[in-house]
C-alpha cells in the first residue's frame, strides 16, 4: 500500500517523542552551522536521523543539474551497483518525489510500480525532497526491511527540517566549490611557476601529469607532440590507471577526438565517446574524454587528452580549467623542446669540434725533424676544442730545413679555418724554396687575394742549414724569437707587419751563425699572455729564464719545461690564448771546425739583429 503525507506543522509530533525531537531539532542546528565539508555533513546528518528514526539503508541523492537526474552522493547499507545507478526525475520513488516536489511514503515497495529494486529484503521507503530557494537540490531516501515501518509523524519531520538539511548542503556545496577553486587556482599558479624551470622533457611530462591529477580524476592521460614533417600527433607521455606506458599509435590532424582539438584549435569535450563518431577505441574502458589543444605563438604543438571510465565525468568547468593550464604547459613544452633542440645542437658541435680538433692535428707535423746537426721539438695547445696556432716544419734541397710558426687572429673554428688556409698556401709554396722573406711576402700576396674581413696572421719563417749553422729569420708580427748561446739569452731583432693587412708589407731577414748547443725558441703570445689570479701575466723574463736554465738538456725537454712553467704559473685560470713553443737546439756534437771558425769571425763584433738581455 502507497501513501503520500504532506507536511504538517510540528504539533503533528507525537507528544511522547517531542523530547528526542527537540534534541535533534538542536542537534541537527548544531552540525548544519557549524560543518563546511559536505562529506562530513552528510555522515552527520544520517547519524542524527538515526537518532529518531530507525532504519536499514539510508541515502542522499543530490540532483545533476545538466543531466538532470539523481546521483547517490551519501549513502548507509546499499551495495556498489546501487551507488553507480543514476535514477531520473519521474522514475523510482525518489525520482517521483523530485518530480512532485512532496514527500512519498511508502509502505509496501512490492506494492507499487515506481519503485526501483536496489534490494530484494526491502519493504517499506520514505523518499522526502530537498528544497532550497523553491528549488529541488536531492531527496532524502530511508529504507526499511519492514513493511509499514515509516509513520507520518516520520516523514512531518524529515520535511521539518528538509529545507533546513537543503541549504546546509547548498553551502557546503558552494564551499566545496570555494575551496576547489582555490586549489585549482594554486595548482595553475605551480605549474605556471614549476613546470617553466623543468627543461628535461620526459620529467616535465611526468610533472604536468602529477599536477593535472590534482584537478582532474583521470584513468588516462596522454600528451601528443606534432611533428610538423608529418602532420601527425606523436605520443611523447602516456599513462594508463598509475603506470607509464608506451604508445605508437600516431594520430594524424583532424582524425579522432585528438586530431579534431588539433584541427580546430579548441577543447573537444565527449561526455559520452559511444556517441561521438570521431572516437577511435584505443582503450576500452574509456566512457568520457576531454582533448584540449597546445597552442604556442597562435600555433598549434600538441594535444592534452583526458580519459575517464565514467559516462558524462568531464564538464565545461573541467574544460575551462585544463584551457588556463594548457596555456601554460605550452610555453613550458616548447622552452623543453627548444633546449632539447639546443643540447643536440650542442652534442653535435662538440662531436664536430672534436673532429676538428682530430683535423687540426693532422694538419700539424706528425713528428719533428731530426737533421745531422739540430734537433727540434714542438707543442701546441688550443685556448679551446681548436684553435689558431699552427706550426710547421718544411724540407728544404741542401740539407736545409723551413720552420713556421704562425697564430692566427680570434679563437675557436674560425680561426681553425683560417689557420688552415695558410696552412695550405704555405705548402703550396714551399716547392719553390723561397727565402723566408720570399715566403711571407707570397703568403701575404695569396691572403689579401682571398681577404677575409679581420682575420690576418701573425708569423714566423726560419730557415734553418743544417750544413753550415746557419738560422735566416723573417718575422711578421709574432713575438720576436730567443737565441741562446752558451747558457745567455738574446733577442732576435725581427719584427714586421702581420700577413693579409697591407699590400706593400716588406720583411726583413736576420742572419744567426750558430755553435752547437745553441738554442732557438720561436713561440706565439699566448705563453706570454698566460696569466695567473693575480692578474699577472707569464711574460717574456720568465720564458728567457726557462730556457737559460735547461739549456743543457733536450730541445724536447726544453718545451716541456716551458709548458710545466706555463701551466704552473696560470693554475686555475682558464687560458686566454692558444700556446705554441718551437724549439730547435745545435747538437752540441755537431763540430764543423770550418764553419765555426767561420762564424766566429763573423761575430766577432755583436750582431746588431741581437740583443743581451
Amino acid at each position: 500500500m502507497t501513501s503520500r503525507s504532506h507536511t504538517p506543522a510540528v504539533s503533528a509530533v507525537p507528544k511522547d517523542s517531542r523530547i528526542d525531537v527537540q534534541r535533534f531539532l538542536l542537534d541537527l542546528a548544531d552540525a548544519l552551522n557549524t560543518t563546511l565539508d559536505l562529506d562530513t555533513l552528510l555522515r552527520r546528518i544520517a547519524e542524527l536521523v538515526k537518532n529518531v528514526i530507525s532504519f536499514e539503508i539510508f541515502a542522499i541523492l543530490l540532483l545533476n543539474e545538466r543531466t538532470q537526474d539523481l546521483r547517490l552522493r551519501f549513502s548507509i547499507g546499499h551495495t556498489p551497483e546501487v551507488e553507480r545507478i543514476r535514477i531520473r526525475i519521474g522514475h523510482g520513488i525518489t525520482g517521483q518525489a523530485v518530480a512532485l516536489g512532496e514527500p512519498i511514503l511508502v509502505n509496501d515497495v512490492r506494492q507499487d510500480p515506481h519503485y526501483i529494486n536496489g534490494h530484494p529484503d526491502v519493504r517499506s521507503e520514505l523518499a522526502v525532497p530537498l528544497v532550497a530557494k523553491n528549488k529541488v537540490i536531492g531527496v532524502i531516501d530511508i529504507q526499511s526491511l519492514e513493511p509499514d515501518y515509516f509513520k507520518p509523524e516520520h516523514s512531518q519531520l524529515l520535511s521539518l527540517v528538509a529545507s533546513r538539511i537543503a541549504v546546509a548542503i547548498e553551502n557546503a556545496r558552494l564551499y566545496s566549490r570555494v575551496a576547489k577553486q582555490a586549489q585549482t587556482l594554486q595548482t595553475l599558479n605551480e605549474i605556471s611557476r614549476e613546470l617553466t624551470s623543468i627543461l628535461d622533457l620526459d620529467p616535465l611530462f611526468a610533472r604536468i601529469g602529477e599536477l593535472l591529477r590534482r584537478l582532474f580524476e583521470y584513468q588516462m592521460f596522454s600528451i601528443l607532440i606534432l611533428d610538423e614533417n608529418t602532420q601527425t600527433l606523436q605520443h611523447r607521455f602516456a599513462v594508463r590507471y598509475k603506470e607509464n606506458i608506451q604508445l605508437k599509435h600516431d594520430v594524424p590532424i583532424g582524425k579522432g577526438l585528438v586530431g579534431s582539438a588539433a584541427a580546430l584549435r579548441e577543447p573537444v569535450l565527449a561526455p559520452d565517446v559511444a556517441r561521438d563518431p570521431r572516437y577511435i577505441m584505443l582503450n576500452p574502458e574509456t566512457r568520457s574524454e576531454l582533448c584540449v589543444p597546445l597552442i604556442y605563438k597562435d600555433k598549434v604543438i600538441g594535444v592534452l587528452d583526458l580519459e575517464n571510465t565514467r559516462r558524462g565525468y568531464f564538464n565545461e568547468e573541467h574544460v575551462r580549467t585544463l584551457s588556463t593550464a594548457a596555456a601554460q604547459i605550452a610555453v613550458a613544452v616548447e622552452n623543453a623542446r627548444l633546449y632539447e633542440r639546443i643540447a643536440r645542437e650542442e652534442k653535435r658541435l662538440e662531436r664536430d669540434l672534436k673532429m676538428a680538433s682530430e683535423v687540426q692535428q693532422h694538419l700539424l707535423p706528425p713528428c719533428c725533424p731530426s737533421l745531422p746537426s739540430a734537433e727540434f721539438a714542438a707543442k701546441f695547445e688550443p685556448a679551446r676544442t681548436i684553435g689558431g696556432d699552427i706550426y710547421d716544419f718544411i724540407p728544404y734541397s741542401g740539407g736545409r730545413m723551413g720552420i713556421f710558426v704562425g697564430d692566427v687572429s680570434g679563437k675557436g673554428a674560425p680561426a681553425a679555418l683560417f689557420a688552415a688556409l695558410v696552412a695550405g698556401i704555405l705548402r703550396s709554396m714551399a716547392s719553390m724554396e723561397p727565402t723566408p722573406s720570399e715566403m711571407l711576402s707570397a703568403i701575404n700576396t695569396s691572403l689579401l687575394e682571398r681577404r677575409i674581413e679581420s682575420h690576418y696572421v701573425a708569423a714566423i719563417y726560419a730557415i734553418w742549414d743544417d750544413e753550415h749553422h746557419v738560422m735566416t729569420v723573417s718575422n711578421s708580427g709574432q713575438p720576436r724569437p730567443i737565441y741562446c748561446h752558451h747558457g745567455k739569452t738574446q733577442v732576435v731583432e725581427s719584427t714586421g707587419l702581420p700577413l693579409g693587412l697591407m699590400d706593400d708589407a716588406e720583411y726583413d731577414e736576420i742572419t744567426i751563425h750558430a755553435h752547437p748547443g745553441d738554442i732557438f725558441v720561436f713561440f706565439s703570445d699566448g705563453l706570454l699572455d698566460a696569466m695567473n689570479a693575480k692578474e699577472e701575466f707569464f711574460g717574456r723574463n720568465r720564458l728567457e729564464e726557462i730556457v737559460r736554465k735547461h739549456h743543457e738538456r733536450s730541445a724536447d725537454d726544453i718545451v716541456t719545461a716551458i709548458f710545466d712553467a706555463v701551466n704552473k704559473h696560470s693554475k686555475g685560470m682558464l687560458p686566454f690564448d692558444d700556446e705554441t713553443a718551437v724549439v730547435m737546439k745545435v747538437k752540441p756534437d755537431a763540430l764543423d771546425t770550418v764553419a765555426i771558425e767561420t762564424a766566429r769571425r763573423r761575430q766577432k763584433k755583436t750582431s746588431p739583429a741581437l740583443r743581451n738581455v
